[in-house]
C-alpha cells in the first residue's frame, strides 16, 4: 500500500493549482470505478461565499440525526485529509492511502487516453467519492470546487442543491457578470432537485429560477420559505431562532460570530429539513437541531487562535467576502485597535478588499502566502499606502515576520494595554494556512 506521503506527492504531481474543466473525463473515471457517486443521495452546495462553513454546518446537523455522514470541501488549511471527512472527522493517513490505491491504477488509465491528465482536485473528488462508498455513508455532503455545471464534483447529481450568496469572484473562469457566474453555478441543479437558495441579487436569481423551472426542480427561497428571524450576540458565538421550512426553531446557539454565519445557518437548516422531508405539516426534533449547531466549527473564518493581543484568522478573499468579515469585526468584536496582516492572491480584487478594510483597521502589516499566484509584498505594499496612506502600511517579507510586527504595532500603539486590540491575518485562504501553521502549534 501507499504511504501516506507518497500520495500527498503524487497528488501534488498533478498540480495543485492546475484548473482543468473536463467533465468527460470525470464521468469514464466514475464509470470504472463503478460509479461510487451513486452509492448514497447528497446535498450539493454552490455560492461564492459561505459554502464550506454551511457545508459544515448541514454535516454537523445531519450526524445529530443519527446519519453518517461524508463531507467534501476544499481548499484544506494543513492537511489533503481534511477535504475528505467522514463521520465529522478528517480521513485517516492509512484511509487516504487506501482509496488512492484504489483510483489511481484506473485514473492512469484514462490519462492515457487524453491529451491531457486528471488533475489534483479531479483525483480528491474521485476519492472522496469512492470513500464515501466503502465507508458507507448515509449521505454526502459535497462542495463544489469552483463554479457548479463544469465542477468535477457535478457527477454528484444531487437531491438537494444549496446556493449560498453569488457575488463576483473567478471571473476569468465562470465570465464578468454575476448573471453568467450564476448560470455556471446553477449547473448543479438536476432533475426533481430541492433547491435551497440565499438571498440574491435578482441577476443571480433570475438563472437560478430559471434553471430551477427547466430541471422541474422545487425552489425554496431566503426571505420567503425560510430565513433567519433574530440574532443575539452570545458567548463564544451567538444565539439565533430560525424559520426553518417545518416551522420556527429557536434558542439555537452557534459558535461562530457574525451575520453571514446565522445566514448560513438558515440554509443549513433548509437544507436538511429538505433532505429529511420536513415541511409545513413537519418539523425536526428542536434538541436535535441545537445539538447539531452546537457541534459546528469552521476553522478559518474569524477564528480565534491567539489572546492578549487576539489575534483572528479569516480567509476573506473577496469583497463579499471581506463585507461580511468586516461587519462581524465591528459588532461582535467591537476592537479600539486593531492590525490587519495581508497577503492575497494576484488575481483577486484587492483594492476592493483593501476598501473594504480600511474603516476598521488602524495600521495594515502587507506580506505574502506560499501560493505561486500570491501578488508580490511591493505591489500590495503600493496598493494599500494609495488606500491607507503611507504611516499606516508596514511590509514585511515573510508570514513570521507578518505576524511579529502586528503584535509589536499593536504593542506600540495602545502602551502595552492589549484589552481591546486585535490582529486579524487575512486575504485568502492560503494565507490562514501558512498562519495558522505558525499560530496553532
Amino acid at each position: 500500500m501507499s504511504t501516506y506521503e507518497e500520495v500527498t506527492a503524487a497528488l501534488d504531481e498533478r498540480g495543485f493549482t492546475r484548473m482543468a474543466f473536463d467533465m468527460q473525463k470525470i464521468r469514464d473515471l466514475m464509470d470504472v470505478l463503478g460509479s461510487p457517486q451513486r452509492a448514497y443521495p447528497a446535498i450539493h452546495l454552490t455560492g461564492t461565499n459561505g459554502k464550506t462553513s454551511t457545508a459544515r454546518m448541514i454535516d454537523a446537523l445531519l450526524r445529530a440525526h443519527g446519519l453518517h455522514t461524508g463531507r467534501y470541501t476544499s481548499p484544506h488549511l494543513e492537511t489533503v485529509r481534511e477535504r475528505i471527512s467522514l463521520d465529522g472527522e478528517p480521513i485517516s493517513e492509512e484511509g487516504l492511502a487506501a482509496t488512492y490505491d484504489d483510483v489511481a491504477p484506473l485514473a492512469e488509465l484514462i490519462d492515457a487516453r487524453n491529451p491531457e491528465p486528471l488533475t489534483y482536485f479531479d483525483m480528491t473528488t474521485a476519492m472522496a467519492y469512492a470513500a464515501f462508498a466503502d465507508a458507507p455513508v448515509d449521505i454526502a455532503v459535497v462542495e463544489v470546487g469552483l463554479g457548479g455545471e463544469e465542477d468535477a464534483t457535478n457527477v454528484i447529481e444531487a437531491g438537494v442543491a444549496v446556493m449560498t450568496p453569488i457575488g463576483l469572484d473567478h471571473t476569468e473562469w465562470l465570465g464578468d457578470t454575476i448573471e453568467d457566474i450564476a448560470w455556471a453555478k446553477a449547473g448543479i441543479i438536476h432533475k426533481g432537485a430541492t433547491v435551497i437558495s440565499a438571498l440574491q441579487t435578482e441577476e443571480a436569481m433570475r438563472p437560478i429560477i430559471e434553471r430551477s423551472a427547466e430541471m422541474g426542480a422545487t425552489l425554496a427561497r431566503e426571505g420567503s420559505e425560510f430565513g433567519m428571524i433574530e440574532r443575539a450576540q452570545a458567548v463564544g458565538g451567538q444565539v439565533l431562532t430560525l424559520q426553518g421550512l417545518g416551522g420556527v426553531y429557536d434558542e439555537i446557539f452557534l459558535p461562530l460570530f457574525g451575520a453571514h454565519q446565522a445566514q448560513n445557518a438558515a440554509l443549513a437548516l433548509a437544507a436538511v429539513e429538505a433532505f429529511l422531508g420536513a415541511g409545513p405539516d413537519k418539523q425536526l426534533e428542536l434538541d436535535l437541531v441545537r445539538e447539531g449547531f452546537a457541534q459546528v466549527d469552521s476553522p478559518g473564518r474569524l477564528e480565534r487562535v491567539r489572546s492578549a493581543p487576539t489575534i483572528l484568522l479569516d480567509g476573506a478573499h473577496n469583497p463579499h467576502g471581506m463585507a461580511a468579515t468586516v461587519s462581524a469585526l465591528e459588532e461582535e468584536f467591537a476592537f479600539r485597535h486593531l492590525v490587519a496582516v495581508v497577503a492575497v492572491l494576484g488575481d483577486k480584487d484587492v483594492s476592493g478588499l483593501l476598501d473594504l478594510l480600511e474603516p476598521v483597521a488602524a495600521r495594515i502589516v502587507v506580506t505574502q502566502n506560499s501560493s505561486p499566484r500570491s501578488m508580490p509584498v511591493d505591489e500590495l505594499a503600493q496598493l494599500a499606502t494609495d488606500i491607507f496612506g503611507e504611516d499606516r502600511v508596514t511590509v514585511a517579507y515573510t508570514m513570521p515576520d507578518a505576524i511579529e510586527e502586528a503584535v509589536v504595532i499593536a504593542e506600540e500603539d495602545t502602551s502595552g494595554e492589549l484589552s481591546g486590540v486585535g490582529v486579524v491575518i487575512t486575504g485568502s485562504v492560503v494565507t490562514v494556512a501558512d498562519a495558522r501553521k505558525l499560530l496553532k502549534r
